[in-house]
């Protein structure tokens, strides 16, 4: 089941062309992404500074289908879905009156911080992948929504 962020986005979001900013889409993206671990009972305090693993952002993407302005209220649902053993994606879907507004993407890698290496995800990442763990069938309704934008 997707978890599930309100924000409503302030004017310091946004850009001299009164749009919200590209970039600050993915500190958006990454303050639903803390949120949604901190309500799984993850303390974000060991996880951000927890000398011995890491999640770095190996890649991100972000797809605007429609502006967004200051005092947007915009609903978030995070996608989550493990790839391999040491890696994990999330797929946000900003959403204004049900229609979904952008599309941003992250992939995390699990690290060991000391040598740098890629190790298997924990088992409290494992068990927030499954609490949060995208949801095929409403994936699918999701993707012919989009084709009907």
């Amino acid at each position: 089941m997707a978890f599930t962020y309100y924000y409503t986005v302030r004017f310091q979001d946004t850009d001299g062309a009164g749009v919200v900013y590209f970039a600050n889409i993915l500190r958006i993206c990454h303050e639903a992404y803390e949120v949604s671990l901190a309500a799984s009972g993850i303390n974000l305090k060991s996880f951000f500074t927890n000398p011995s693993v890491a999640f770095p952002i190996v890649h991100a993407n972000v797809d605007f289908l429609r502006p967004m302005y200051c005092g947007d209220n915009l609903m978030i649902s995070l996608l989550v879905e493990k790839i391999g053993l040491d890696k994990f994606e999330i797929t946000y879907e900003m959403i204004i009156d049900e229609v979904i507004v952008a599309k941003a993407i992250t992939r995390h890698i699990c690290i060991d911080t000391s040598s740098k290496m890629k190790q298997e995800l924990p088992d409290y990442i494992n068990n927030w992948l499954t609490t949060n763990h995208r949801d095929a069938e409403g994936a699918e309704r999701r993707k012919s929504r989009e084709e009907v934008m």
